[in-house]
Protein backbone atom coordinates (compact mmCIF):
# COMPACT_ATOMS: atom_id res chain seq x y z
CA UNK A 1 0.00 0.00 0.00
CA UNK A 2 1.45 3.36 -0.98
CA UNK A 3 2.05 6.15 1.51
CA UNK A 4 -0.88 8.13 0.06
CA UNK A 5 -3.24 5.17 0.51
CA UNK A 6 -2.00 4.60 4.06
CA UNK A 7 -2.56 8.26 4.80
CA UNK A 8 -6.01 8.17 3.19
CA UNK A 9 -7.23 5.19 5.19
CA UNK A 10 -5.75 6.66 8.36
CA UNK A 11 -7.59 9.92 7.66
CA UNK A 12 -10.83 8.02 7.00
CA UNK A 13 -10.53 6.15 10.30
CA UNK A 14 -9.90 9.44 12.10
CA UNK A 15 -12.98 10.97 10.46
CA UNK A 16 -15.01 7.92 11.51
CA UNK A 17 -13.78 8.28 15.08
CA UNK A 18 -14.79 11.94 15.07
CA UNK A 19 -18.25 11.09 13.74
CA UNK A 20 -18.73 8.41 16.38
CA UNK A 21 -17.69 10.82 19.11
CA UNK A 22 -20.15 13.43 17.85
CA UNK A 23 -22.99 10.92 17.66
CA UNK A 24 -22.27 9.52 21.12
CA UNK A 25 -21.29 12.62 23.00
CA UNK A 26 -23.19 15.57 21.66
CA UNK A 27 -26.82 16.47 21.60
CA UNK A 28 -27.47 16.93 17.92
CA UNK A 29 -30.71 17.00 16.02
CA UNK A 30 -32.04 14.18 13.90
CA UNK A 31 -31.10 15.83 10.61
CA UNK A 32 -27.47 16.27 11.67
CA UNK A 33 -27.39 12.71 13.03
CA UNK A 34 -28.59 11.35 9.70
CA UNK A 35 -26.03 13.44 7.83
CA UNK A 36 -23.23 12.14 10.05
CA UNK A 37 -24.48 8.56 9.77
CA UNK A 38 -24.51 8.83 5.97
CA UNK A 39 -21.00 10.28 5.92
CA UNK A 40 -19.80 7.55 8.27
CA UNK A 41 -21.38 4.84 6.11
CA UNK A 42 -19.49 6.13 3.07
CA UNK A 43 -16.25 6.16 5.02
CA UNK A 44 -16.83 2.58 6.22
CA UNK A 45 -17.45 1.42 2.64
CA UNK A 46 -14.28 3.16 1.48
CA UNK A 47 -12.18 1.69 4.30
CA UNK A 48 -13.60 -1.78 3.67
CA UNK A 49 -12.76 -1.50 -0.01
CA UNK A 50 -9.20 -0.39 0.71
CA UNK A 51 -8.67 -3.16 3.26
CA UNK A 52 -10.10 -5.76 0.88
CA UNK A 53 -7.68 -4.62 -1.85
CA UNK A 54 -4.78 -4.82 0.58
CA UNK A 55 -5.84 -8.32 1.67
CA UNK A 56 -6.09 -9.46 -1.94
CA UNK A 57 -2.63 -8.06 -2.69
CA UNK A 58 -1.25 -9.82 0.37
CA UNK A 59 -2.79 -13.12 -0.76
CA UNK A 60 -1.37 -12.64 -4.26
CA UNK A 61 2.13 -12.03 -2.91
CA UNK A 62 1.81 -15.01 -0.56
CA UNK A 63 0.78 -17.33 -3.41
CA UNK A 64 3.64 -16.13 -5.59
CA UNK A 65 6.07 -16.78 -2.77
CA UNK A 66 4.66 -20.25 -2.14
CA UNK A 67 5.03 -21.09 -5.85
CA UNK A 68 8.64 -19.95 -5.82
CA UNK A 69 9.42 -22.00 -2.73
CA UNK A 70 7.88 -25.13 -4.25
CA UNK A 71 10.00 -24.89 -7.41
Amino acid sequence: MSKDKKSAIKDDFQKLENIINKLEGQKIDLEESLKLFEEGSKLVKNCHSQLKKAKNKFEEIKLDLEKEIED
